[in-house]
């Protein structure tokens, strides 16, 4: 008889980070030290897709053409030394939203603190999917709250032709500074974050995300996923978890009407199944709905794991009358 890969007794939460976790964007503590013009910086990159155009570029990606301007930015020494230590660096400078990070395992506790979800060993995993820098997630106060970190990276000292030869190797290296992109993840590349902690790939390195696995054999099952985002740019990855039975929620910024009106629509649109201020503090409506979600999710795996064992293991006989 064919065994299950997983169990599925896994619930996961998974975030957007820039407007979701903390206030504004992670990249503000570089612009402060390198006394940035942040505005002039990011109608800069605003401006890029036109810009590049001029060449005959047709094919851009504007959620992550900033990255091409922050090795600009390096390069000429605007943003002198920066290389991935310096983000993790800048990163432990974020600031979170009321709550965060404890909020995090307050959570994963509320899950172990019941009797039946201990004895299904039902767990809450969190993942961060940031179209942001990954080092610098990686640096904040929330990186040991999390069980992985999906963002954009940088190469610092990519190899030169000929790497590979013995002369080559021997070659002096220069100073460690971002020079190339690594990885991208745009708001539409996202659901591929999402289908890896599906299928269980960034677990298991041997499963690739493109090949076929039966619903029952997926780590994450999509209906186990939460997903708690701020915006627009984040309709992709809301589309998937709700066209599969997961949930969706948006957050706003405290007192913001401009973040509030957004995420109203985004409800009266079907986007999101419900939205609430970004504070996390216990008690408050983001976190009792998170925390419901929660709940639900593990009652019904509860249900999902004796009914199951249910139909393995037949009654015992007995003594007839």
């Amino acid at each position: 008889m064919p065994r299950q890969l997983f169990l599925q007794n896994i619930i996961a939460c998974i975030w957007d980070f820039d407007k979701t976790l903390i206030p504004g964007y992670m990249q503000a503590p570089i612009f402060d030290h390198f006394r940035v013009d942040a505005k002039k910086f990011w109608k800069e990159v605003k401006a890029l897709p036109n810009y590049y155009r001029k060449d005959q570029l047709d094919l851009i990606v504007p959620d992550t053409v900033y990255l091409n301007h922050f090795i600009t930015y390096a390069r000429d020494g605007i943003f002198k030394g920066l290389n991935n230590q310096r983000l993790r660096e800048f990163g432990a400078e974020i600031e979170f939203y009321k709550g965060l990070p404890e909020f995090f395992d307050t959570v994963k506790h509320f899950v172990k603190a019941n009797p039946a979800h201990r004895q299904h060993d039902i767990r809450l995993e969190h993942y961060i999917v940031s179209t942001g820098l990954r080092q610098m997630i990686l640096g904040s106060k929330i990186a040991p709250y999390v069980d992985g970190v999906w963002g954009c990276e940088f190469v610092e000292n990519p190899p030169q032709p000929g790497y590979l030869d013995p002369a080559g190797a021997n070659a002096p290296r220069s100073s460690k500074i971002i020079s190339q992109i690594a990885y991208t993840l745009d708001n539409t590349t996202k659901t591929r974050a999402i289908f890896e902690i599906n299928k269980g790939t960034n677990k298991i390195s041997d499963i690739n995300v493109n090949a076929k696995i039966p619903d029952e054999d997926r780590r994450v099952p999509i209906q186990n996923m939460i997903y708690i985002a701020d915006g627009p740019s984040d309709i992709p990855v809301f589309s998937i978890v709700n066209r599969f039975g997961g949930r969706t929620f948006a957050v706003y910024q405290p007192g913001s009407t401009e973040e509030f009106s957004q995420v109203n629509r985004l409800q009266k649109q079907g986007r999101v199944q419900s939205y609430g201020e970004a504070e996390y503090t216990l008690g408050s409506q983001t976190a009792m709905w998170i925390e419901n979600a929660v709940s639900e999710i593990a009652e019904c795996i509860v249900t999902n794991r004796q009914r199951a064992l249910g139909d393995k293991i037949g009654k015992p006989p007995k003594h007839l009358d």
